[in-house]
């Protein structure tokens, strides 16, 4: 054929584009998604994406394929590029532009006019057109109604088709707002396509932590966001890549939450109002299905602000029971910084002056070792901890001599 390509599950490529970005160390037999020859197959259409950012290496397993992005020097998200592509075959491109030409001029047609006078103007003039028939033109009608490419209306039995009037819009002025909202805004993607009708896109913004990857869970995220905004439950299809296998969980999705830090985006949301709240990550949903709608939303939002002023981030292994921990900080001369770092990164804790040289941290939650990796960072300054939990204390104080075993440093546990 003179052009075609079939993207038959953008699920495949989503999966492709992330294993070169995060594991670009494997080789092609390494993948195991699927055969040698898809692996080739979606190689080459990300590489027709991405070629300025796809490079290769060479090692004793072969050839590896990675996708690296500069962000100093890259001022656009690049995965964006691959919502840009659709599946089409000849017949389909050859079928836009005689649509498309055929209703330039404002003209309105009904899809049986319209095949006569693709008959009369275009097929006629080869001698081996390419084969129209009425319930393919239709068909191609419909998608490009709902895509509102077309808008229609009836005479009597007949449905008139006509190109869709867009008013002009500026969005010269839009044009910053737009490129910050394209890099950081979950559902990014519709920025940067707003900012492709730009002749010269802004280049004013840099990130130091640039998380490009959840430009790839646009169509998870914007599933998520119209299920929660119907007030209805879901069944979340999961991947696990390293096991090769689905699961399937059933809930109320109620909130997004994205991590500042890592990048990771998660979903929230309830079972039951006897289940602690569910935490999945968003890159490891393969579907979204909707289900029924939830008649207690409301119920579940407002076990959701009880629930939420006990979370430190997305675990709540001991729901409904809660953990307390207290910590205590000795502040050398010059360190008043480290005051302010911890009234700004507390979070649902509380904070209290003891004495100009000493703090104290407190704070009630459902998973006090989720506050592990924090509080280690504090190390040095920590005269005292106390936890409700004593296996959190216990795995502290391992850490703390396994690093001086480690480093064979002046660390003293407490």
């Amino acid at each position: 054929m003179a052009y075609r390509e079939l993207i038959k599950n953008f699920e495949t490529i989503r999966a492709y584009m992330r294993q070169f970005y995060v594991y670009g160390f494997k080789s092609r037999e390494e993948y195991g998604m699927k055969s040698p020859r898809s692996y080739d197959n979606e190689r080459r259409r990300i590489e027709s994406w991405l070629g300025d950012y796809l490079s290769f290496r060479r090692d004793g397993g072969g050839k590896n394929v990675y996708l690296s992005v500069d962000s100093r020097r890259t001022s656009r998200n690049p995965l964006y590029k691959a919502f840009g592509a659709k599946s089409f075959t000849d017949k389909d491109i050859t079928l836009h532009f005689y649509l498309m030409d055929l209703l330039a001029e404002g003209e309105s047609m009904t899809a049986k006019e319209l095949m006569d006078a693709m008959e009369d103007r275009y097929l006629s003039a080869f001698r081996r057109p390419v084969s129209l028939d009425e319930s393919t033109v239709r068909k191609k009608l419909r998608e490009y109604e709902a895509l509102g490419l077309l808008d229609t209306r009836k005479e009597g039995r007949s449905i008139l088709y006509r190109r869709t009037d867009h008013p002009a819009v500026s969005l010269t002025s839009w044009a910053d707002a737009l490129s910050f909202f394209s890099e950081e805004a979950p559902l990014g993607v519709i920025g940067s396509f707003l900012l492709d009708r730009l002749e010269q896109p802004p280049s004013c913004f840099r990130f130091k932590h640039h998380y490009i990857l959840h430009a790839l869970d646009s169509e998870i995220l914007c599933a998520l966001l119209a299920a929660i905004q119907a007030h209805r439950r879901v069944t979340l299809v999961l991947k696990n890549f390293q096991a090769h296998r689905e699961t399937r969980r059933t809930f109320c999705p109620l909130k997004l939450y994205a991590s500042t830090q890592t990048g990771r985006q998660y979903v929230m949301g309830f079972s039951s109002f006897s289940s602690p709240p569910l935490f999945f990550r968003i890159d490891s949903i393969h579907r979204v299905l909707t289900e029924e709608e939830e008649g207690r939303f409301s119920d579940y939002e407002a076990l959701w602000s009880r629930t939420c002023p006990h979370l430190w981030g997305v675990s709540a292994a001991g729901w409904p029971r809660l953990e307390s921990i207290e910590m205590t900080l000795r502040l050398g001369p010059g360190e008043e910084y480290l005051f302010r770092r911890l009234v700004r990164e507390k979070r649902n804790g509380s904070v209290v002056r003891l004495d100009p040289f000493t703090c104290q941290f407190t704070a009630r939650v459902y998973d006090a070792s989720e506050m592990l990796p924090w509080l280690r960072t504090f190390l040095g300054h920590i005269v005292d901890l106390r936890c409700s939990n004593p296996s959190v204390t216990a795995l502290f104080q391992r850490d703390l001599e396994e690093m001086e075993t480690m480093y064979k440093g002046d660390l003293h546990a407490l």
